[in-house]
């Protein structure tokens, strides 16, 4: 009964060192913003999937730098489901040297949750340290992103090879 609870602790402290990794200095972190708004269409792990505007790509497998993630985040991506996140993109700001009337038919939707520099910055940051170039996800991931008690990580207990929750009492 020892090994059990010596690798509950293990995850439990590998995943707050993760999530400290994924936290910026202001507001609701790096990963509060990615959750609010890039996981309903990046998903939880940044793999992407299905999401409002199509299949959103994988951020895992993503080439781009932090400055080009900041710029999508801001600008959208013309033709694609990638929303916008900058309030006065194309209307007061330029993005990709363009305004609306430039853009023709091709302006990528507006999002639902727009994003002050600091939040973009924060969510390029979380993109490029945290989910690019990274493997499978992982229960130490899931647990970071949803707590360690949360039954959306149980197929990764299961397979990591404990079928119990992590947290103690």
């Amino acid at each position: 009964m020892v090994l059990p609870a010596l690798l509950a602790g293990l995850v439990l402290a590998s995943s707050a060192a993760w999530a400290q990794g994924a936290r910026s200095a202001g507001g609701e972190g790096e990963l509060g913003v990615f959750k609010k708004a890039c996981s309903g269409c990046h998903k939880w792990h940044g793999g992407g999937g299905g999401g409002y505007g199509g299949e959103a790509l994988s951020l895992r497998k993503t080439q781009l730098d932090k400055e080009q993630v900041a710029e999508v985040v801001r600008c959208g991506r013309p033709g694609t489901g990638m929303p916008y996140h900058l309030r006065g993109a194309f209307d007061t700001v330029k993005c990709y040297d363009s305004l609306k009337a430039d853009m023709g038919g091709n302006m990528p939707p507006e999002t639902a949750v727009f994003l002050r520099a600091p939040e973009i910055d924060a969510v390029a940051n979380y993109v490029v340290t945290q989910l690019k170039g990274k493997g499978e996800p992982n229960l130490e991931e899931c647990t970071a992103f949803f707590g360690a008690t949360s039954r959306a990580c149980d197929i990764y207990r299961k397979k990591e090879g404990s079928d119990a929750p992590t947290a103690s009492h």
